[in-house]
């Protein structure tokens, strides 16, 4: 059977400059995976469905496309959906020092998600607010 099954789409990069290669897994990962939640949420009598999505505009139509449609199917479920900048730190693509923004340090996003969790439905906006100090007056 090998070569008849597609690759599987939760294997992604290790690498950050190597994640545009992986741009088709990624939409698939939002596109089926979004599906998968919200049949398996029904299934399972939940209540509530908080789906994670990006805070930046991804390069290619595809992936603005599997992205907004991942939004929209969530939202249209009457759940919520944080928007998180890239996340750097430990564990991250970003350990040693951040990327452009948006972006959140992973122990701020942690911080942010914590208010969201009973949040009505909607969308959450979750970046650094170490980033927005910079240039701050103080």
């Amino acid at each position: 059977m090998s070569g008849s099954r597609r690759p599987p789409a939760h294997r992604l990069p290790d690498d950050a400059a190597d994640l545009a290669a992986f741009s088709e897994r990624n939409a698939r990962i939002r596109i089926e995976g979004t599906r998968n939640l919200l049949a398996a949420a029904a299934a399972a009598g939940a209540g509530r469905v908080i789906a994670q999505s990006i805070s930046w505009e991804l390069p290619t139509e595809a992936g603005r496309a599997a992205t907004a449609g991942h939004e929209r199917a969530v939202l249209g479920a009457g759940g919520v959906v944080i928007r998180y900048g890239q996340l750097y730190g430990p564990g991250t693509y970003y350990e040693t020092a951040p990327p452009p923004p948006p972006r959140v340090h992973v122990d701020d996003a942690a911080r942010q998600t914590m208010p969201a969790l009973p949040a009505p439905p909607g969308l959450t906006v979750v970046v650094d607010d170490r980033a927005a100090a910079v240039g701050a007056p103080g």
